[in-house]
């Protein structure tokens, strides 16, 4: 299989920012969606056909972003999706926010497998290979 991209660039605008000009800080949650979603959509998996294709489906059960360093209007961020842990039934999906070669915020989700009655499930392996073949944080080494 080709490389999948497992990042996104963009570059802040007026509207990802408060009056003074600094990155609003719910603004980082879109963007580690946007890259989560497009990153296993690139790997053939569709978040909607879940049930279908595993038997099983995810549920974010929960989120945070670390705050590292100031942003600004027009600064070029990258989002890289990470992986950050996992378990046998949930997985961590990190999110590094790089400008430049600077880590300035990493996100998280943690995302719960469940059964279509709502039980626990393990990570199907399909999933896992996904999950397998993100890097890992730079998080640990800022």
């Amino acid at each position: 299989m080709s490389e999948v991209p497992s990042r996104l660039t963009f570059r802040l605008s007026y509207g990802d920012c408060d009056a003074l000009g600094i990155a609003y800080f719910a603004m980082f949650y879109p963007w580690m969606e946007r890259t989560y979603s497009g990153w296993l959509y690139g790997r053939g998996i569709h978040s909607a056909d879940l049930i279908g294709e595993f038997g099983v489906y995810t549920v974010g059960m929960r989120s945070a972003c670390r705050y590292l360093m100031q942003c600004q209007v027009f600064d070029e961020l990258t989002c890289q999706a990470v992986l950050d842990h996992v378990g046998t039934t949930s997985y961590t999906v990190g999110f590094d926010f790089l400008r430049g070669d600077d880590l300035v915020a990493h996100g998280e989700i943690v995302f719960a497998v469940r059964t279509p009655d709502g039980a626990k499930a393990p990570i199907p392996g399909g999933i896992l290979d996904a999950l397998r073949s993100l890097p890992p944080s730079t998080l640990a080494e800022s």
